[in-house]
C-alpha cells in the first residue's frame, strides 16, 4: 500500500550480527547456544522490525527458518544407533562455525578500520590546528561506542513494551515523522548530547513511541545525528555528526 511509511537502513547489519547481539547482551557460551532462548529472542526482533516497517532482508528469515529447524531437531529424542555407527553431531555446530568465522572477520574489519582512522589522525593534520581538532573530537565523541540497530532495537523494544498497544498499521496521515526529525535536529542544536530516553520524555502512546524512533533512524541513516554508548549495552546517547561540529568551529 501506498500510505505506508516504509524506511530501509542502506547498512543495515544481517541475521549473524543479530545472533551475536543476542549471544553478548545475554552473556551466552558461543559453544553452548540455548537454543530454544535464543530463537525467542530472535524472532523477538524480527516482529519489531516488522512492526517499525523496516525493510527485512530474505536472508534473516532464512536464519529465523534455520534456527527453528535446528530447535525441532534437539527436540527430538536421539535415534538409536549401532556400535559401529559414529556419535551424532550436534545440530547447532554449523550455526556455531558460521558465527566464529563471521565474529573474527568482523574483528579482523574492526581492527583494520581502527588503523586506518588512527593513520588519518597521524598524517591528514595540520600541526598548527591539531589542538583544536582534538579539542573538537572530545566534544563531540567523548569516549563513546558506536552503536548498531541491533542496539538501538533493544533499547527502543524496552520502551515499547511499556506502552499500551494500538493499531499497527501507520499510515501517513498518522505519522509525523519530519516533523519529529526537526524537532530532534533542534534538541541537538541546543545541547551537545542527548539520552536516548530523553527523545521519547513528551510522547504518550505506542504510535507515538514508534513515529520517534523512525525520525531518529532516518535522522542516523541521512548522517545528520550520530548514536553512541557509554559501554556496550550501556546508556545510548544521541549527538551532533563529527562534521558538523568541526564545521562549526571553522565558520566560528
Amino acid at each position: 500500500m501506498e500510505d505506508i511509511y516504509n524506511i530501509k537502513l542502506p547498512a543495515f547489519e544481517g541475521p549473524l550480527d543479530l545472533l551475536l547481539h543476542l549471544i553478548r547482551e545475554n552473556k551466552i557460551d558461543i559453544y553452548d547456544i540455548p537454543i530454544s532462548f535464543i530463537t525467542r529472542r530472535y524472532l523477538d526482533y524480527i516482529e519489531i522490525m516488522k512492526e517499525l516497517n523496516l525493510e527485512i532482508a530474505g536472508e534473516f528469515l532464512v536464519m529465523a527458518a534455520t534456527l527453528i529447524h535446528i530447535k525441532s531437531r534437539m527436540l527430538l529424542p536421539p535415534e538409536e544407533k549401532d556400535e559401529a555407527s559414529t556419535e551424532e553431531l550436534d545440530p547447532r555446530l554449523e550455526l556455531v562455525q558460521r558465527l566464529l568465522e563471521y565474529r573474527a572477520y568482523k574483528d579482523a574489519a574492526s581492527i583494520l578500520r581502527e588503523r586506518e582512522e588512527e593513520s588519518l589522525l597521524v598524517f591528514a593534520r595540520e600541526p598548527a590546528k591539531e589542538e583544536e581538532e582534538e579539542e573538537t573530537e572530545e566534544l563531540s565523541e567523548p569516549s563513546l561506542f558506536d552503536v548498531n540497530i541491533f542496539d538501538l532495537l533493544g533499547a527502543f523494544k524496552k520502551m515499547l513494551e511499556s506502552a499500551p498497544p494500538e493499531v499497527r498499521t501507520i499510515t501517513r496521515e498518522t505519522l509525523t515523522v519530519k516533523d519529529k526529525m526537526f524537532l530532534i535536529v533542534d534538541l541537538l542544536e541546543n545541547t551537545e548530547s542527548i539520552r536516548f530516553e530523553e527523545l521519547f520524555r513528551d510522547t504518550a502512546n505506542r504510535t507515538q513511541l514508534i513515529v520517534t524512533f523512525l525520525a531518529l533512524l532516518e535522522l542516523l541513516r541521512l548522517g545528520l545525528a550520530r548514536a553512541y554508548q557509554e559501554k556496550e549495552f550501556g546508556n545510548i546517547w544521541v549527538i551532533k555528526p563529527r562534521k558538523e561540529v568541526e564545521e562549526a568551529g571553522t565558520t566560528g
